[in-house]
């Protein structure tokens, strides 16, 4: 068990990087499915909008604090979430741990060609990581249930240990949760757009930017177009909320 902050109605982990792996060991150990959501600002605001989204993330394991402003959220309404977890951060991690500990791994999503040069530089890192298996669907907003039997088929004839899906969020989180009962791998993980660049093939932030908070503006150079609404729009409806719910409690938000 691991400490959760209510933010907005969505119950969003405390927990360490280390102490998460050694969960995911556990759970690997038990073959005990464990659901990952990543979540940054749109994301929370997305599962306001929507009680789909807002049940899946709090039905997962583990909600992760990704965004400056969801970790200064958590501060401000006197409950400090103890570290951030990007996507960005974890996935670099994840198969330095899976390399470690000789577990499977298998890259689910991103564009065609993504998920192969991401297996070349984990392999060229770490000799013996185990990509199991790379599945990438078409673009769909949503799968049909052919497709999406292809990718569960996918996944489960290798079995993994470990299932990274790159779907963007909230629908890779969706997801998972649609197809837990019928995955055959213990620990799944919305990673958003970590693959890219851990592949080398997307540019993150400089390191005194992401220190700061600003790694949101970088992105936004990068992609104005793309990140305009997410910035631009979705985030500003989050601090007047996170101050209402500061001010009258979270009984609105739960």
């Amino acid at each position: 068990m691991h400490t959760k902050v209510n933010i907005l109605g969505i119950q969003v982990s405390s927990i360490t990087n280390g102490n998460l792996l050694d969960a995911f060991s556990k759970a690997i150990a038990n073959k005990q499915f464990t659901q990952v959501a990543i979540t940054p600002v749109n994301s929370i605001v997305a599962a306001l909008k929507d009680p789909k989204v807002k049940e899946v993330y709090n039905a997962s394991e583990y909600v992760l604090c990704d965004g400056m402003p969801v970790k200064w959220a958590s501060h401000f309404l006197g409950n400090p979430i103890v570290e951030r977890i990007t996507g960005l951060d974890l996935l670099p991690d994840l198969i330095q741990f899976a390399a470690y500990k000789n577990y499977s791994v298998f890259l689910l999503g991103a564009s065609p060609g993504v998920a192969e040069k991401l297996k070349q530089v984990a392999l060229a890192k770490y000799p013996n990581c185990n990509i199991a298996g790379i599945y990438v669907p078409p673009f769909m907003k949503t799968f049909t249930a052919e497709e999406n039997q292809k990718m569960v088929d996918a996944v489960n004839a290798v079995q993994p240990d470990i299932v990274l899906v790159s779907l963007t969020a909230p629908k890779q989180d969706l997801w998972i949760a649609q197809n837990r009962a019928v995955l055959k791998t213990s620990v799944c993980v919305g990673i958003g757009g970590a693959f890219e660049v851990m592949a080398g093939l997307a540019k993150r932030a400089p390191k005194w930017m992401h220190n700061a908070g600003l790694e949101w503006f970088y992105r936004f150079i990068q992609e104005p177009k793309r990140m305009f609404r997410r910035y631009f729009i979705e985030a500003p409806i989050f601090i007047p909320l996170v101050i209402k719910q500061k001010l009258f409690g979270s009984k609105h938000y739960n």
